[in-house]
């Protein structure tokens, strides 16, 4: 878990078990926090579901809200991740796209729960490293923005140079909606098919002729 925005002090010098430990413990508190909120959960509950003491627990955090960190930062820095490794230089803006819907969407469907805590109780962070988490999902964004931008030079997707942000956001927002709408969504559609055809209708938009407006 990439500590770049807020590193967390740890006992443990050794950076493979910290990093193990502490996939263990957002792993364990994930599914408190849904069920029983974030101020709800106490540390010791937390302890207990991720299989380690108390003790032992706050070798690698020193409060809850460190581990409601951990969560946001794992989802972005696999998100980024996954993102950077599907995109290749030589693809096309319109196949990077493709290739980036389909990892955010993956993201998404994988990590439902995660996101869905990010969304409820991001409130519950210090003011500083709120402002961390919310700038990492901007970056998210970002990278979407970039895609389309090339894309527009490339020619391989049509749309108007100041609609490229606001895309962006609507394609986070279309993955996103995967975790707050899957309850009915999962019904009638798999998250490939949803992947499928929101992509199929995006790039449906992407490819009319805007006029430059």
């Amino acid at each position: 878990m990439n500590q770049r925005g807020k590193p967390i002090p740890s006992l443990i010098k050794n950076q493979r078990l910290v990093e193990q430990r502490r996939r263990q413990i957002v792993q364990g508190a994930v599914d408190l926090f849904v069920r029983k909120g974030f101020h709800k959960t106490t540390t010791r509950e937390i302890a207990r579901a991720c299989g380690l003491s108390i003790g032992t627990m706050y070798e690698y955090i020193q409060t809850k809200e460190d581990v409601l960190y951990l969560v946001c930062d794992y989802i972005h820095s696999e998100l980024e991740r996954r993102l950077t490794e599907a995109i290749r230089e030589e693809d096309s803006g319109r196949e990077s796209l493709k290739k980036a819907i389909a990892q955010l969407f993956r993201v998404m469907g994988e990590m439902s729960d995660y996101v869905l805590l990010i969304y409820q109780e991001t409130k519950s962070l210090p003011k500083e490293t709120m402002k961390y988490v919310l700038k990492k999902e901007e970056e998210i964004t970002g990278h979407f923005e970039r895609i389309l931008e090339k894309g527009i030079r490339d020619g391989t997707l049509s749309l108007s140079p100041s609609s490229v942000k606001l895309m962006a956001h609507n394609i986070m927002v279309m993955g996103q909606m995967w975790t707050f709408r899957r309850w009915v969504l999962a019904r009638h559609y798999s998250l490939e098919e949803y992947t499928r055809l929101q992509t199929a209708l995006l790039l449906r938009d992407l490819s009319l002729d805007e006029g430059g407006g």
